[in-house]
């Protein structure tokens, strides 16, 4: 099959879509397909190269963070003109894009017509919900013929504005559980970054440094820790390169770190940028305990299958999709939103024994053999392909109205 996909960003990129990306791609070539992606520029990369056998073709007319800075301002045929030659080029036999419901009318419009053009099944992961006008229309008035949800959260919002049940299939990611393995840190990871030599009990915060990710929840909490064990300390992640689209992330970091200070916990807590595919694994690795705690409704959350497939407990809130994974005294604990004394309990009720998070942590990964591999999400991903291009074949009763290079009013394009 010749599957063609569409999504802003791809490493150096990094968040949840973009690591996604990167794990279910060269499995699906690894299945025999042949995988193309179309996705924003990046310094320093080509326009066209291969990754683990899939086509890459990056273009500024797909950088949000390019899009944004240039108020979509006369985009309109270079966006026409891009789209329709990537998606002439590979032809495919479907396309699957990636949370192009709440950006731009103008781009998965494009993507759209072709798809309605070439009698080719259009099919849409949801992997976030949103709240406004725009994401209603490019939800509900988009020819989807399925669409994904990540979580059964997610399917709930689809449902909730009018999407057809049936038409939706909830997907839990997936992640490669040889890269992310129980055992200790390789040495490098010391070298490269001094500090975490002198850390013992390590409670590590993997996600973007944000409010919405609970990063100030974390490090309020990390107070009260830190009274009860003197030796523990904090490692807090995050990526320079993001989808950074309102500007925001350099604003919440000037606040944690001011926030840091303020409560004395500076010689504890050690923050920097680190690389998804080398030093991230190396970090669950070192960790004692795993907390993620998002203050919005986390769609599902990556970081959660990374910490169990490294055998580590996890502490998560009851946000979104992620107490569809994690269950108390199973393989972690769910608390409430915004409670940063209930994240400080769980914490040093895991950092207090050995043996409990041991075995939360192995109850975790043995999930992972069984339910979230990357093979397995790979193979639950084609299931979709094959069902949406059966049901296409069956009801080809879409007439096909041919569009003319169209212009989109500038409100209706804007994020």
């Amino acid at each position: 099959m010749k599957i063609a996909m569409l999504h802003w960003g791809f490493p150096p990129i990094i968040g949840g879509v973009e690591t996604h990306l990167v794990s279910l791609m060269p499995e699906l070539v690894k299945m025999g397909h042949k995988v193309s992606l179309l996705t924003g520029s990046a310094e320093g990369y080509p326009e066209h190269y291969d990754f683990k056998g899939v086509g890459i073709t990056r273009n500024q007319y797909y950088d949000l963070n390019w899009l944004f800075k240039s108020n979509f301002q006369e985009v309109d045929d270079n966006v026409w003109d891009v789209t329709l030659g990537y998606l002439n080029k590979t032809k495919p036999d479907v396309i699957h894009c990636h949370n192009m419901h709440y950006f731009s009318r103008y781009h998965t419009r494009v993507v759209e017509h072709w798809a309605l053009q070439h009698k080719v099944p259009l099919v849409l992961t949801a992997h976030n919900a949103w709240k406004d006008k725009l994401y209603l229309d490019l939800t509900c008035k988009v020819a989807w013929d399925r669409i994904i949800a990540i979580s059964h959260y997610i399917k709930r919002e689809l449902v909730a504005v009018g999407v057809p049940e049936e038409k939706v299939d909830v997907v839990h990611h997936g992640i490669d559980e040889r890269k992310f393995t129980p055992g200790t840190s390789k040495p490098f990871i010391f070298k490269d970054h001094p500090p975490l030599k002198k850390m013992k009990k390590v409670v590590f915060h993997p996600a973007r440094l944000g409010i919405s990710k609970g990063c100030d929840i974390t490090i309020e909490a990390f107070r009260i820790v830190k009274n009860k064990i003197p030796d523990a300390a904090l490692l807090m992640s995050g990526s320079g390169n993001i989808i950074d689209w309102g500007l925001t992330q350099n604003k919440d970091i000037a606040f944690f770190a001011t926030l840091i200070k303020h409560l004395g916990l500076q010689d504890s807590v050690y923050i920097n940028t680190f690389s998804l595919e080398k030093e991230m694994p190396e970090l669950y690795r070192l960790a004692d305990v795993v907390v993620y705690p998002s203050s919005a409704e986390e769609p599902f959350g990556l970081t959660m299958l990374e910490s169990m497939a490294a055998a580590k407990p996890i502490i998560v809130t009851d946000s979104g999709g992620m107490p569809e994974i994690i269950q108390n005294d199973i393989n972690g604990y769910v608390i409430p939103k915004g409670n940063h004394e209930a994240l400080a309990e769980k914490i040093i009720k895991l950092l207090s024994s050995d043996k409990l998070s041991a075995k939360l942590g192995k109850t975790g990964r043995e999930q992972i053999m069984h339910m979230y591999t990357k093979r397995i999400y790979a193979e639950n991903i084609y299931k979709v392909f094959e069902q949406a291009i059966k049901d296409y074949s069956k009801t080809r009763k879409k007439k096909f109205q041919p569009r003319r290079k169209f212009v989109i009013a500038q409100e209706e394009m804007a994020v």
